[in-house]
């Protein structure tokens, strides 16, 4: 399966989620969709030296797409070898990182996107 089209976002928003219930987003206006952004205090730069190294400690892992203030990340699953998107924005700001985790295949993903994103909150220092 390919990847889906992904665009940069420069609005400073990041896509809202599919009506199916595979998806999270710290922008989704839909509370089914909704999650926390990622806080952080110190400089951006630090936080988000600190997301990308928690980020490739995490198995089957890949960075797709990289530009300053936003990182694409391919989850592969262990046993189904499905790919799910994860899509960090910065929001310097605000001390936050916005994220939308998302599967391309299938209807559920029984919480693995928000479980993931939860796993990445929890390991940033």
């Amino acid at each position: 399966m390919h990847a889906p089209k992904f665009t940069v976002p420069t609005s400073g928003t990041l896509p809202p989620c599919p009506a199916s219930p595979n998806c999270v987003c710290s922008q989704d206006p839909d509370p089914d969709h909704q999650i926390a952004p990622l806080t952080f205090s110190g400089s951006p730069a630090d936080a988000w030296t600190r997301l990308k190294r928690v980020v490739a400690e995490l198995p089957r892992t890949r960075v797709a797409e990289e530009h300053p203030g936003y990182l694409r990340v391919e989850f592969t699953t262990r046993l189904m070898r499905f790919v799910d998107d994860v899509e960090f924005l910065m929001d310097s700001a605000g001390s936050r990182i916005h994220v939308r985790s998302a599967s391309r295949f299938g209807y559920s993903d029984l919480g693995a996107n928000r479980k993931r994103v939860e796993q990445i909150r929890a390991a940033l220092p």
